[in-house]
């Protein structure tokens, strides 16, 4: 019988091919619906991330957040610890950061209201898997203790899935926006 590690292991092998074959499909305007959800929230302080390898790009979406309030990207200060949010705009000088993510030259830490989250699958039920450093769920725990944050997943409508391997630790998504929908939890 596999444990635990050895389940989620397998269900982001077949995660990732999901999201590889949806990535090399996409076309244009895969952001749309995410923009369309964030309008309603402009100027509230929002986090999205530097997209790496097939993830798909909030980067579009975070542009025109930009123009009207703060918007941060994801620094790992080390491992075991939650993310921190420092300020991102278009153009901005960056450098490379832990696991091939760029990160704003300049450091300008804030705590955001909203994430939109990175994810390699997630269920009907808010469940959320990631790349198992449990980042995001530290993240979202501290925020969360803090005031009211809202977690955005944010993927292709392909890296749904059922059963997912979750424990206690990990924290669910407010709701989660695809190329093509919105599922709210």
């Amino acid at each position: 019988m596999m444990d635990l590690t050895e389940i989620k292991a397998e269900a982001r092998k077949a995660a990732f091919a999901r999201r590889k074959a949806a990535h090399a499909e996409a076309g244009p305007g895969a952001a749309g619906v995410l923009a369309e959800v964030l309008a309603g929230y402009r100027g509230v302080p929002l986090a999205g991330y530097m997209p790496i390898r097939t993830e798909i790009d909030p980067l579009p979406v975070m542009a025109e957040a930009a123009a009207h309030g703060p918007v941060g990207v994801p620094v790992i200060q080390e491992a075991g610890l939650p993310l921190e949010f420092s300020r991102w705009e278009p153009g901005c000088a960056l450098k490379d950061g832990p696991f091939g993510a760029r990160v704003p030259e300049v450091e300008d830490y804030f705590d955001p209201e909203i994430l939109i989250v990175p994810l390699v699958a997630f269920d009907r039920a808010g469940g959320r898997l990631g790349y198992g450093g449990g980042f995001y769920d530290r993240t979202l725990e501290r925020l969360r203790a803090r005031r009211a944050t809202l977690a955005i997943g944010f993927a292709y409508g392909a890296q749904l899935a059922e059963g997912l391997p979750l424990e206690p630790t990990d924290q669910a998504l407010d709701l989660v926006v695809t190329e093509a929908e919105v599922i709210s939890y």
